[in-house]
């Protein structure tokens, strides 16, 4: 009799095991993960070159990260639908960019509703990058 009480006291621990590994291997909330890394870097975008901004981004349920307008850049990148070169806008046509080239190249690498991103883009210099994204609070950082 007390190997049977051990039995089943054993099986009821397996079965709570069971149950506990399947409740973590469901998702934890609706919204498909977005965490991105975001980097601003002065030159072409090799691996040498300089990093000189970058903040983190997750917009799942709520927007959070290093970003500091975290919500605002959420909302910008679902409004891209995945395609991140709708980022660049058309330049503003009365700000005048001076025409020597010194590369920077902004990067989004990450996650975006469950899809894997790796996107760059390399601009002629920082002013041709700021009125190509006139004003988009993705690279606001």
């Amino acid at each position: 009799m007390r190997h049977r009480v051990v039995t089943v006291s054993a099986l009821s621990l397996l079965c709570l095991a069971g149950s506990t590994s399947l409740a973590e291997a469901q998702p934890a909330s609706v919204y498909a993960p977005s965490a991105m890394v975001l980097t601003i870097i002065q030159g072409s975008g090799a691996p040498t070159d300089t990093v000189l901004r970058a903040s983190t981004l997750s917009c799942a349920y709520t927007a959070e990260g290093t970003h500091p307008d975290p919500r605002a850049a959420c909302d910008a990148l679902n409004a891209t639908n995945g395609e991140l070169n709708s980022l660049l806008a058309a330049p503003n046509p009365p700000r005048a960019c001076p025409m020597h080239f010194d590369p920077v190249t902004v990067t989004a690498d990450g996650v975006l509703r469950g899809r894997h991103v790796a996107w760059k883009h390399t601009f002629s210099n920082a002013c041709a990058m700021s009125a190509a994204l006139n004003g988009n609070p993705v690279y606001a950082f």
